[in-house]
């Protein structure tokens, strides 16, 4: 059971209007912050693959990654995802996914 908010008097009060609702919205909120900072991570550990790999700058990783994504019509995260699990487990990259960050990596120039 849970207590509802006592004054200083010790009688209960209602919960304000709507509350639920603003509690809800929080927590929704909250979730998909979350998922923002995992999905941050994922693509910063892919970036430092591909620079460690390829010798880019960390804008430039950011790039092949984004033109990867757009080139598969993939989401950013999903094909950072593929990028660790190749670089985790050695299992091959999904074939569109290989094609499109060698496309990528193709059409940036290095800065050597």
């Amino acid at each position: 059971m849970t207590s509802q908010p006592r004054p200083h008097n010790g009688r209960h009060h209602p919960h304000p209007p709507g509350r639920d609702q603003q509690v809800a919205r929080l927590e929704k909120e909250v979730a998909q912050l979350r998922q923002a900072i995992d999905s941050h991570a994922t693509i910063d550990q892919a970036i430092g693959i591909l620079i460690c790999l390829h010798q880019l700058t960390p804008d430039d990783g950011f790039t092949v990654l984004r033109v990867a994504s757009q080139l598969t019509n993939t989401k950013l995260h999903t094909v950072a995802e593929a990028v660790l699990g190749w670089a985790q487990s050695r299992r091959p990259l999904p074939t569109p996914i290989k094609e499109a960050l060698e496309e990528a990596l193709r059409l940036h120039p290095r800065t050597d």
